[in-house]
């Protein structure tokens, strides 16, 4: 009967024995898995956070962007403005058919340059179709070329005066 019993003990200290030893493997096994998997998140957490930074230094970009772009537009308003201010003072310098058009072309474009009233004679000129996106440098354009056509119908006037005036002195 004692042995029995000795050999009973012996064999459940026996498999305490392995169960102990069991456990702990399991505990270094459980131990060793949430060792990587708190490695996996740590590295996650570092790209994550570098991807923050990242996100951050492109936010700033765009924003100084942003900022500077928007004060441009200011400038570019700013400037359009003193134009309109330079054609309005420009116009009334300008035949009536010359201001017809640059009124019309400033309709095209959504421009407001005052206007003087057309003689009754004058009938309202045909312009040529103008993008708005020709803004300004279309007016400009425009009042170019009418100025160089005044400057050839001068000069071609001059040249046909002083041409008279050799046939004048010429017939005496």
């Amino acid at each position: 009967c004692v042995r029995t019993v000795v050999f009973v003990y012996h064999a459940s200290s026996q498999q305490l024995k392995f169960t102990m030893s069991d456990s702990c493997d399991r505990i270094k096994d459980e131990f060793q898995f949430l060792q990587a998997q708190y490695h996996s998140l740590k590295l996650e957490c570092d790209k994550l956070a570098s991807e923050k930074s990242e996100m951050q230094r492109h936010y700033i970009m765009y924003y100084e962007m942003s900022y500077g772009l928007n004060i441009e537009m200011h400038k570019q308003a700013e400037i359009v403005k003193r134009l309109n201010g330079i054609c309005a003072q420009v116009l009334p310098y300008l035949s009536q058919e010359q201001q017809l058009q640059a009124h019309q072309l400033s309709q095209l474009q959504g421009l407001a340059l005052p206007m003087t009233p057309l003689p009754l004679g004058l009938s309202q000129p045909s312009l040529p179709a103008v993008t708005t996106s020709s803004g300004l440098f279309s007016l400009s354009s425009l009042l170019a070329s009418q100025a160089q056509l005044a400057k050839e119908e001068k000069a071609s006037r001059d040249a046909a005066d002083s041409h008279r005036e050799e046939d004048g002195d010429k017939s005496d």
